[in-house]
């Protein structure tokens, strides 16, 4: 895959196109965004009002020309609802029995609440001094449910623990408004970026099942995303990424190569994007999964994604009735990669798969 800076002679007034939004960049990097267009039939997100996401026009579904499969959601979320879920990626998720990359470092009972440890840290963070990183700062990666073994590239059935199930109703909404009822949200994998980190040219091929869409929500800083093809030298698509825009790899798309070489400061000039600006209602509709963020923990919340992105990946790991016994004899990912950033940039071509 490829990446080049814009000869600035190319310019033709659409400098870094949001072909997802209709958003623009200042000044655009990258050398082409494919169209994006409306898919038929329309994003349909009645049966996920009570879920957190918008219902009607205002939500809209949209599709690139090829490869056939990949979805693209700018942003459905009602205003608030995003900061449940920075929230639980923070608080929550990062929590034992959730394995983290801090794991193979640190004694079990430095890990088991980076939050606790982290929050006085981030709630009086000065962005213009040094100081010492809180251990949110440097959390790289999370996995849930069927935990991924980043040393084998495999699922097992033996290394689970309970999946989120707010995380798994979310999913399964999303997967069923996009047309895969039955979607079962059985691992996922967190990645927490850094402004100076980037995610490598991978595929994710570790699930047993690759008939089932992979999914990615975003939240936070944006990011450039590049869609490539089925063979690394592919000249990919880029496009970006902003807060709340979900993805979803299927079909053909589901096994292509992708990677975020770059995460992006708000293009607004403010902190965060305004859309993490409101808080949850009070009064929340009968059934939410979700929770009011508190003003001492939002100060956390948002302090930690002035420099940071966040994102959520979800799979689906067996087949429908599939049992770990008739588990393929290939389940490799190759080229997988660990999220890094500038600080190690002798791991830089190693970073964590899956965005």
């Amino acid at each position: 895959m490829s990446f080049r800076a814009r000869d600035p002679s190319e310019n033709d007034g659409n400098d870094g196109e949001d072909g997802g939004t209709g958003r623009r960049s200042k000044g655009g990097c990258f050398s082409e965004t494919l169209p994006f267009l409306p898919a038929v039939p329309p994003w349909d997100c009645r049966s996920a009002r009570s879920d957190r996401l918008h219902s009607g026009p205002p939500c809209t579904r949209l599709r690139l020309w090829c490869p056939q499969g990949f979805i693209f959601i700018p942003n459905p979320f009602l205003p608030g609802y995003q900061r449940h879920w920075v929230k639980q990626c923070l608080k929550l998720y990062s929590r034992k029995p959730n394995v983290c990359n801090l794991d193979k470092h640190m004694v079990p009972e430095e890990t088991r609440d980076l939050w606790g440890q982290s929050q006085e840290l981030l709630r009086n963070k000065d962005v213009n001094k040094k100081r010492p990183r809180s251990l949110l700062e440097k959390l790289r990666w999370v996995t849930l449910g069927y935990h991924y073994n980043w040393d084998n590239k495999t699922y097992s059935a033996d290394h689970y623990t309970p999946f989120p199930p707010d995380l798994a109703y979310l999913s399964e909404q999303v997967a069923a408004a996009c047309g895969f009822q039955g979607f079962q949200a059985e691992a996922g994998i967190l990645n927490y970026y850094r402004l100076d980190s980037t995610l490598g040219i991978h595929v994710d091929r570790s699930e047993l099942d690759h008939s089932k869409p992979l999914l990615s929500f975003s939240f936070g800083q944006s990011a450039i995303f590049l869609l490539g093809g089925l063979k690394r030298d592919e000249v990919p698509t880029a496009m970006f990424m902003h807060s709340g825009d979900i993805m979803v790899m299927s079909g053909f798309s589901r096994l292509l190569n992708h990677a975020v070489p770059r995460v992006l400061p708000n293009f607004d000039g403010t902190s965060l994007p305004c859309c993490l600006e409101i808080p949850l209602p009070d009064a929340l509709p009968a059934g939410s999964v979700a929770e009011p963020c508190s003003l001492e923990d939002w100060q956390v919340c948002a302090n930690y994604l002035q420099t940071a992105r966040v994102n959520m990946t979800v799979r689906q790991v067996l087949a429908p009735g599939q049992d770990w016994e008739e588990r393929e004899t290939e389940t490799t990912s190759e080229n997988a990669c660990h999220l890094d950033d500038k600080d190690n940039e002798a791991k830089r071509p190693r970073m964590n798969p899956n965005s």
